[in-house]
């Protein structure tokens, strides 16, 4: 990371939040303009799509891509890279990587751009870079971001976390540009737990919504699962200050109450009765339904109460209606706010 012009940055996933921090990447700021930025779909036809056009109109349309930019259908055109953006679901992580693994020329940091924990194995992303990519630095960029702000220029704040502080900063300066404020930590696994828990609770925060239960309870709502994701965030040594931060707090809020959030749209589309599939093939992908089932796993071998978190649970599983889910949590018996 020592050379300040000319970097190459591998961007791998071209879904909307790829495409806009390639963009972000190729505009300039503490990255220089210019950075070669290859962004990497898998898809050849999608490839070809976007260098004819010079748009990513499948995720990102009306966004033109910047000219330092170039899409590539081939893994191997990130081997040489000196940073990269793993962009794609935290579920996909691990194969992507396993590909990358042998390509690679050197031990570029990887900085995962996913949020969730890895359903099946309980392994939180960076664990599972160090898993494929011993060698490699490991870091975690979360924060409260949608792409289409991002692409436009608009302002966001976010955090990069990686174990050594120094390294955090550094790539901090790198990935930040005009409009693009990104802080630095050494708490990976609290800028981690934010990301994904706020994914579980947004669906039930979206379930609220759908069913009009009024701003009070969706108030509440973001409250109660604060608190259920700090007491997580304790038992796995994450630091206060992180939860109540960008990729903590600041997350929740805004996965929480903006129909931008698949999640939050999801569960919205389930209050309003739609079916999980119905809702799923209208919203798409949405973390939270992976995530969900391995973070109160997690949350029960630690002891950690998360009751909106199970409640989401058992109605993505469909072990208990909406309804009833509404009616046990409003029957938990009164106790000390805490």
């Amino acid at each position: 990371m020592a050379r300040e012009e000319g970097r190459k940055i591998a961007v791998l996933g071209a879904g909307a939040w790829g495409t806009a921090l390639a963009n972000l990447a190729a505009r300039g700021g503490r990255a220089k303009a210019d950075s070669e930025i290859v962004l990497y779909a898998r898809d050849p036809d999608h490839v070809a799509e976007m260098a004819a056009t010079g748009v990513n109109a499948r995720r990102l349309p009306g966004v033109p891509l910047l000219s330092n930019v170039t899409p590539v259908a081939d893994l191997a055109a990130a081997a040489d890279a000196e940073i990269i953006l793993a962009v794609v679901p935290a579920q996909a992580l691990r194969q992507l990587l396993q590909q990358l693994a042998p390509l690679l020329e050197g031990t570029p940091p990887i900085v995962v751009c996913a949020k969730g924990i890895e359903h099946g194995t309980g392994r939180f992303v960076t664990d599972i870079v160090r898993e494929v990519l011993p060698e490699h630095i490991a870091a975690i960029l979360s924060g409260p971001s949608f792409a289409q702000d991002v692409a436009r220029g608009l302002p966001t704040a976010v955090t990069l976390a990686a174990r050594d502080p120094n390294v955090a900063s550094a790539l901090a300066a790198i990935v930040a540009g005009p409009g693009f404020r990104v802080y630095s930590s050494s708490d990976v696994r609290g800028v981690e737990i934010g990301g994904a828990a706020k994914n579980v609770l947004a669906i039930a925060s979206g379930v609220a919504a759908g069913r009009e239960l009024g701003a009070s309870a969706g108030a509440a709502l973001i409250a109660r699962g604060f608190a259920e994701l700090s007491r997580f965030g304790r038992a796995f040594e994450a630091e206060a200050a992180t939860l109540m931060g960008l990729s903590g707090l600041g997350d929740l809020v805004l996965t929480c109450t903006s129909p931008l959030s698949r999640n939050f749209s999801l569960g919205l589309a389930l209050g309003r009765g739609e079916t999980i599939a119905q809702a799923t093939e209208r919203v798409g992908l949405a973390e939270g339904v992976f995530t969900c089932g391995v973070l109160v796993d997690l949350a029960s071998a630690a002891g950690v109460d998360m009751p909106i978190a199970n409640a989401v649970d058992a109605v993505l599983a469909e072990r208990i209606t909406i309804d009833e889910a509404i009616a046990e949590l409003l029957a938990r018996p009164s106790k000390p706010e805490g």
